[in-house]
């Protein structure tokens, strides 16, 4: 059974159902733990805040900053 709600939870998770918590709670794990099961599935992570990557926003500029 336990597999089952780990597979629902993905399934649930990968089609925008549930948020990464939601689905972590459902199947019973920490997020962590269902982040790293979902990663070994070749499952998408849409909450970027818990692997550590580049961050979000405007490249740094190579010329100087502009104020006008």
């Amino acid at each position: 059974m336990y597999t089952h709600g780990l597979n629902t939870a993905m399934t649930l998770y990968q089609t925008g159902t549930l948020t990464l918590s939601q689905a972590a709670a459902r199947a019973g794990r920490s997020t962590e733990a269902f982040a790293t099961a979902l990663e070994r599935h070749g499952i998408t992570i849409r909450e970027k805040q818990l692997r550590p990557g580049p961050a979000s926003g405007p490249a740094p500029s190579d010329g100087p900053t502009r104020a006008d």
